[in-house]
């Protein structure tokens, strides 16, 4: 063999070779091509698999919360047609539950071949089958109109096993669906990173691979962008879980709503049992007066004593009525409150009278004070009645035979200590009972307004909630400890008053003295013939000059005709022109006028509408309206004048 030969022969082992091995890397970078293509071509079906699942979850779920939705317009929809017969109403009712039929047929599709969704359907079916049934009863009812019935029917259909069992069963199969969302994302994140993974494995391989160098790149290049489709594929999905659960906050917002109107048509029937004690306590209060002023008329001519004694009963009638009114008021928040420092010790002992009366023999009244002389800022009619409210309940609660013991106490409480309480000095308040006390269900709930335990007509369940809102409103907490056979003790954290109270009583008896040792020339304005003349006949009764005006647009004319007045005497709620609204343009030409508000309803009228200017309530008598018009003359008069008759 030559040499030439011999090269010829090693060159063609040589291409020999490099043709076995780039029909290897040939055949290496196809199966990695292929392989690649295998395992993407699996993640993206399993992904696509996992999204559809992840929909139908979303879907499930918020078809439940519609459903759930519907169930309770439909409920609140009956509640209104049971109040009001409005056959409008009943017809919305009859469609809304429809409607929640079809959704719950649409459930059941959904769930498919889910063998436990399934069974929970079938158990919600029946809840709801029932349900339907006793609603029809409490619509035929009402259809009839026997609406006392079906009120009842109503109320007892509340608290019905089927409610449950119906949100029970949907909450179980939102539940039980959001757990499996969770499988399948976590399905999906697992399938999407196991194809990352080999692809990452395959695309290092292929770089060995001389002769497919070009082709896996190509490939790698093609993965990438399929890897960011995949990435925007999950933002639009997640753009679309943040749109799903905003759907289900919209459909959370509409259930609170729709509970909101419950709780009105619930406020309303309390308000329905409140008119009968209500009407039962004006006719006998005005049955005093009636009475009293008839013996009196009787009696006057042969016997002044008794006619005396016969017009005092009617003024008290007269007082209790009044009494009753601004309580009404008060409980409605119509009424201004008119906060003030208090000596609790000293409100709890002039109450002992008053509760010793309410409570009857039974109860033995007992008060401890170990408040140290400390001070609360509150209306004292509002903190009254929440006293005698707690008075009341623990005498239901010994069923008219017991101990109650009011004590008064003082803490230095940390922020939180107490509940909300932020850190300070309250004056706290225990009411103690020996009653039946009360089970842990029903001392969760004692608060929550329209809430009782009392039979019907003996309790609105307004009470608790009523001393809850004036504790919350002054920035204290209160608290409640029972047990069922050990008593009850209810207290509350009032924010102690720390100002200094100005000794004004020098101030006040000179300016009194000053306004009663002269005639004042007053204009009253006062649109009701009846109250303008009796007024007038108060102030010639006090020695003033008063001037009578029966519309508020002829005010200025007259104050001009009269060149000022002394002082303006005004109803608030007159129709053509409230009395607010007269005196705002009053004061722009006579700044230095003297005011003085007089109504029996002021609404939501505040100290800002009312020019700062002091307020008396009707009925008033004599003393009252003096007293009126000396704090009046008061916020007219300058400070040296003020300091000089000192």
């Amino acid at each position: 063999m030559t040499g030439d030969e011999g090269d010829t022969t090693t060159l063609m082992g040589r291409i020999s070779w490099r043709g076995v091995m780039l029909a290897i890397l040939a055949l290496s970078g196809a199966a990695v091509l292929f392989a690649l293509i295998v395992t993407l071509s699996g993640a993206n079906r399993e992904r696509d698999r996992a999204l559809a699942l992840q929909g139908d979850s979303y879907d499930l779920m918020i078809l439940a919360r519609t459903l759930s939705g519907t169930i309770a317009r439909a409920e609140a929809s009956l509640g209104r047609y049971v109040i009001s017969a409005d056959e409008q109403l009943g017809q919305l009712y009859a469609s809304e539950w429809q409607a929640s039929e079809s959704q719950l047929q649409r459930l059941a599709q959904i769930t498919g071949a889910n063998e436990e969704q399934q069974r929970r359907i079938s158990r919600l079916r029946t809840a709801h089958r029932t349900r339907g049934e006793e609603l029809s009863v409490v619509a035929l009812s009402t259809r009839y109109k026997k609406n006392a019935q079906a009120l009842a029917l109503y109320h007892r259909a509340r608290q019905a096993p089927a409610l449950a069992a119906i949100n029970r069963e949907l909450d179980l199969i939102t539940d039980y669906e959001r757990l499996l969302l969770e499988e399948r994302q976590a399905a999906a994140r697992a399938s999407v990173s196991d194809a990352s993974r080999v692809a990452r494995v395959l695309a290092a391989f292929g770089i060995l691979l001389v002769l497919g160098a070009v082709s896996l790149g190509w490939i790698i290049v093609r993965t990438m962008g399929e890897r960011a489709q995949a990435e925007a594929e999950a933002e639009a999905a997640s753009r679309r879980a943040d749109e799903l659960a905003a759907a289900v906050a919209q459909a959370t917002g509409e259930l609170r709503v729709q509970e909101a109107q419950l709780r009105q048509v619930q406020k309303m029937e309390a308000v329905g049992q409140l008119t009968g004690g209500i009407a039962h306590d004006f006719n006998n209060m005005l049955a005093v007066v009636s009475g009293g002023l008839e013996l009196a008329a009787r009696t006057l001519a042969h016997d002044p004593a008794a006619a005396r004694r016969h017009i005092d009963s009617a003024s008290e009638g007269a007082a209790r009525a009044a009494a009753l009114t601004r309580r009404l008021l008060a409980f409605s928040r119509e009424e201004s409150l008119k906060p003030e420092p208090i000596d609790v010790a000293q409100l709890v002992a002039g109450m002992r009278d008053l509760l010793d009366r309410t409570l009857g023999d039974g109860i033995t009244v007992l008060h401890r004070d170990e408040g140290r002389g400390w001070r609360v800022r509150a209306d004292r009619v509002q903190l009254e009645n929440a006293l005698l409210n707690l008075a009341v309940n623990a005498r239901d609660a010994m069923n008219g035979r017991g101990e109650l013991t009011v004590v008064i106490g003082a803490a230095t409480l940390g922020a939180g200590e107490v509940g909300d309480c932020a850190s300070g000095d309250y004056v706290r308040i225990a009411v103690y009972d020996t009653g039946c006390g009360m089970t842990p269900e029903v001392a969760e709930r004692v608060f929550e307004p329209f809430f009782t335990t009392k039979e019907v007509g003996k309790g609105t369940g307004l009470g608790l909630s009523q001393i809850f809102g004036l504790v919350q409103q002054l920035g204290g907490e209160i608290g409640l400890e029972s047990a069922p056979g050990e008593g009850t003790v209810v207290t509350l954290h009032l924010p102690r008053e720390v100002g200094e109270a100005r000794d004004t009583t020098r101030l006040e008896l000179a300016v009194v003295v000053a306004a009663a040792q002269r005639s004042l020339d007053i204009l009253v304005v006062e649109d009701d013939p009846r109250v303008l003349a009796a007024t007038m006949g108060a102030l010639n009764e006090l020695g003033h000059r008063p001037r009578a005006c029966g519309d508020p647009l002829a005010a200025p004319a007259l104050l001009l005709a009269a060149g000022g007045v002394d002082l303006l005497v005004s109803d608030v709620l007159m129709p053509r022109q409230t009395g607010p609204e007269m005196v705002a343009g009053l004061l722009e030409r006579w700044p230095d006028l003297a005011v003085l508000f007089v109504t029996g309803f002021a609404g939501e009228v505040g100290s800002d509408e009312l020019h700062g200017r002091p307020v008396l309530r009707k009925p008033f008598t004599l003393a009252g309206l003096e007293d009126g018009i000396a704090e009046a003359m008061a916020g007219r008069r300058d400070t040296p004048e003020l300091i000089a008759a000192e």
